[in-house]
């Protein structure tokens, strides 16, 4: 069996090893973008790409464009969620 003293001394070692590390990650938390790409739509909602532009196609969902390009806000998407569950 483990001596008491190794065992408490092995914890630390591994606490200082993990704490900053923790610590750390915390502060390169960013928050979440609020504007998706239609590929990260796609993925936060759990379909294709393809289905989303069928989506947005037949304008079920509302997309936000600038110029060329197409984004979908994180909220309508979880709007359009809660309106398709059965």
């Amino acid at each position: 069996m483990f001596d008491e003293v190794f065992v408490s001394e092995l914890a630390s070692q591994i606490a200082a090893k993990i704490m900053p590390q923790i610590h750390g990650g915390n502060a390169r938390l960013k928050a979440a973008p609020r504007l998706l790409t239609v590929k990260e739509a796609a993925t936060y909602i759990g379909r294709t790409e393809q289905a989303m532009q069928h989506l947005i196609h037949r304008r079920e969902l509302v997309v936000v464009r600038k110029g060329r390009r197409v984004h979908l806000d994180r909220g309508d998407l979880d709007r359009w969620i809660e309106a398709n569950k059965i």
